[in-house]
């Protein structure tokens, strides 16, 4: 998948700014804790756009919508 469609690369640390969706508690609690995690792979969201997988402080893995997360 091309970087090219994100302004992201493997490896940089991005905070999560917002969330788009209902996403579970745990999540939610974790993000209060701390927005800020590490960018792993990236994720065909519906054909046409590129998310983000991102790894909290807590190990936990989630993806993102790109305009979702900032740079850290």
């Amino acid at each position: 998948m091309s970087q090219a469609a994100t302004s992201f690369r493997i490896g940089s640390k991005v905070r999560i700014s917002r969330v788009r969706d209902r996403i579970p508690g745990k999540l939610v609690e974790q993000l209060k804790k701390s927005d800020v995690g590490k960018v792993l792979n990236y994720k065909m969201t519906d054909g046409k756009g590129i998310g983000v997988i991102v790894e909290l402080s807590d190990g936990t893995v989630s993806w993102f919508f790109n305009d979702e997360i900032s740079p850290a």
